[in-house]
This record gives C-alpha cells, structure tokens and sequence, in this order.
C-alpha cells in the first residue's frame, strides 16, 4: 500500500502543474485592475500553475496600480507572460512597464506598444518643474525593469522621454518582446519547451486553460476606483446623511447616503487619500449644521463652501500619476452640493422661527365658542375640538373667547370684545 502510494503521489502532483492561469486586463490600470491581478498570481502560485498569462489590452492608467502589478510579476514564483492582445490591442503608458516586466513579453499582430510618457488627469500636460522629477522617476523605474529583463534599455527611455510606440514587429526586432502569436493557442505552443530564468522550463503540451473572471468586488472597485467616481460618492453620503439628520424619519436619504459614503470609503483604501482635504470637507458640513443654530447672515455658509472647495481640491495627493480630481468635477458638484446644503439649512431655520401651524401650539390666538360657562373653568369649541378651558372672569355659553396660553390640557381664554 505505502508503494502503491509513492508511485501515484508524483502523478498527482504533475497533474496539479498542468495549468495555465489566464488572467484578461482589458481597460485602464486602475486600483481594481491592480487588485485583480495580483490575486489572480497568488491564486495561480496556490494552485500551482505551469505559468500565467496577463492577456492585456491598455491605454495606460495609475502609475501606482502599475508599480504593484510590476512588483506582483516580480514576486511571482510562477513563470508569468504578458500577451498583449487581441489584433488592435495596446500596451500604452503603464502598459509598457507591465508588458516589459514579464518573464515572456508576447504581442498579437496589429497591435503596438510605447507612449509612456507621464501625464496629469484626464491625460493634461504637468508643470514643468513637476513633469520633469515625474519623468526621471518613470525612466528609472522602465530602465531597471528593462536591465532585469534584458530588454532594449534605449528604447524603453524613448518611450518615456519621447513617447515613442511600435508595432508588434519592431518591438521584435528592437528586443522589447520575446514572442508575436496569432491567438492564444498558437502562444501556448510557442511557450512550450521554453526555459524561464530561475523558474524552469515550461512544459505546456497538454496543459489546461483556466480563464479567471472578475469578482462583483473587483468590478465594484474597478467602477469607484476612479478619484472623481470617489469623490461624487462622498459628496451624495455626506448630503444625504446631511438630510437625515435634519429632516429625522426621512429614511430614503439616509439610506442612500449611507450606502454612497460605505462605498467612497472602499474605494479610498485604495487611492492616496489626504487626510487635510477630508477634515476641511467634514469642516464645511459643520460650518452648513451651524448655520441652522447661528445667526451669522451667511457667513457660515461662506466659510463651508470655501471649505468645501480646498477639501475639494487636497482631497488626493497628486503625484503624476493621475490620482487628483478634474476640475470639471470639483466645480458643478461644490456648486450643487453647497446649494442643497444652504437651502436644507434655510428650511431648517425658516421652521424654527416661524409660529406653529399644527398642535397645541398652533391654536393660540385662534377664536373659539364656549359651549359649556366658564366659571372659572368649563370647556370650549375650537377647530371642531372640545378642549378644557379656564378665562379669569366667568364667560356663558356662546360667549366668544380667544387662546391665550396653554397650561397642560388647559386652555386659558380670553372674551372677545366686538367692535361696533
């Protein structure tokens, strides 16, 4: 039995190698992205997979994302191979870094690479002075992973100095990519057989094909991951929690605040988030809750909203890589949530001050008719009601009387004197 054991344990290891991880990065590197992949390694290293393949397709995105799917490849105990593809695909910007760190760089035909130079959000140009230190810090980063890999360390400066980008062909010829395959079939066949530094030799013949698919997380923090996305969350959860608060029982406001802030804060976790930026925003929201209680002819409001605005803008760290907030976004919205903050505050404060119109409250001053004599109390008709009444002089029945006060249950009364 121990035999028999010993010779069916190598076989069901093998059996456990036979498999190839397909990880598809289709759109921008993002925190979600990021996240996605470097689960998808570390459950491909678990499972112990032949290799991994990264099937990319990318305008470039977070350089911070990049630098932690980078790190991911790197830290891989298995051989991972980049194949940017279908026909048409790209690996820009970020892109170039990820394709270029992978043990095996693949590309389809009619796809190209390059352009990775830095830029600012929403693809804006950096001031000099900034895009300058950004720029020596990408060409650092894209010439070790260039040295590590022994890629084209000239080109790959080029293509964060001048934004150069190639096809499939030339990056083969230039030394920037190992492999051009038709489809993922005919990469898999030219995978077998090769011999990956310090990871062995890829035995793929017969290997299966494990295509991972996103998560409803990674789909959620790939949609939210977006600063401005973030952003506008925070604001909804804040106005409405706002709301709630000022309005109790309300219930759908607080709601949908609730869930909107949960899922800012998630998305936070992955984005450099400055601390300064979210005390000024809650400041503004306090100096909006004053405004109700205070008397300050608008000038709480004006400290929220200018409040409101620098949070806005120190909300994230910008470093070049993309993580700061367009002014197309920071504008309408401060514009419509410090309206809806000012005019919740307004009716807040309009129904403070004004009299009662409903309740005990709200009968005082109102005409009523005795309808049993007051002597000194009995009781009177007002709004259709019976109520107790008291008046300091003894009033019959019919007699009309006037709301002066209420003392418990107890109106007390006043006669009516007729003009004329």
């Amino acid at each position: 039995m121990l035999a028999l054991l010993f010779l069916f344990f190598p076989a069901i290891g093998s059996a456990g190698t036979d498999k190839i991880v397909i990880i598809p990065a289709s759109g921008a590197i993002s925190p979600g992205m990021a996240d996605f992949i470097e689960k998808g390694i570390k459950k491909a290293i678990n499972e112990g997979a032949s290799c991994v393949v990264i099937a990319m397709d990318t305008p470039g995105g977070l350089a911070e994302s990049m630098r932690r799917i980078v790190m991911a490849i790197y830290a891989s105990r298995v051989p991972v191979v980049v194949y940017v593809s279908p026909s048409g695909a790209r690996a820009a910007s970020a892109g170039v870094m990820i394709t270029m760190a992978a043990d095996i760089a693949a590309m389809a035909p009619g796809t190209n690479i390059g352009a990775a130079h830095p830029v600012g959000p929403g693809g804006k140009e950096i001031d000099e002075t900034m895009s300058k230190k950004i720029t020596n810090d990408m060409v650092a980063h894209i010439k070790s992973i260039a040295e590590k890999r022994g890629r084209n360390v000239k080109w790959a400066e080029k293509a964060v100095r001048e934004s150069v980008s190639i096809t499939e062909t030339e990056a083969l010829q230039q030394n920037v990519i190992d492999i051009i395959a038709r489809d993922m079939d005919d990469l898999i066949h030219q995978l077998n057989g090769r011999k990956v530094d310090d990871k062995g030799t890829l035995e793929l013949e017969n290997a299966s094909r494990k295509i991972l698919k996103e998560s409803l997380r990674t789909k959620i923090l790939k949609t939210i991951s977006d600063p401005n996305i973030a952003y506008i969350l925070m604001m909804i959860g804040l106005a409405g929690l706002y709301f709630e608060l000022s309005h109790p029982g309300a219930i759908l406001p607080g709601v949908v605040g609730g869930i909107a802030i949960i899922l800012a804060f998630f998305a936070f976790q992955t984005l450099p988030v400055n601390y300064a930026g979210m005390l000024l925003i809650l400041l503004a929201v306090i100096f909006f809750i004053m405004e109700m209680k205070i008397t300050s002819f608008g000038m709480l409001s004006v400290a929220g909203v200018t409040s409101l605005v620098l949070g806005s803008v120190m909300l994230f760290e910008e470093n070049g890589s993309g993580h700061s907030l367009s002014w197309q976004v920071i504008i309408p919205t401060v514009i419509l949530i410090s309206l809806f903050f000012i005019g919740v505050a307004g009716l807040v404060f309009r129904a403070q001050v004004s009299r009662p119109r409903t309740g005990a409250e709200g009968l005082i001053g109102k005409i009523g008719i005795v309808k049993n004599d007051l002597n000194p109390q009995g009781r009177i008709q007002i709004h259709g009601e019976l109520w107790k009444a008291a008046s300091r002089q003894p009033l019959s029945e019919g007699a009309r009387v006037r709301v002066t006060g209420i003392e418990g249950l107890v109106m007390m009364v006043e006669p009516v004197v007729d003009e004329g």
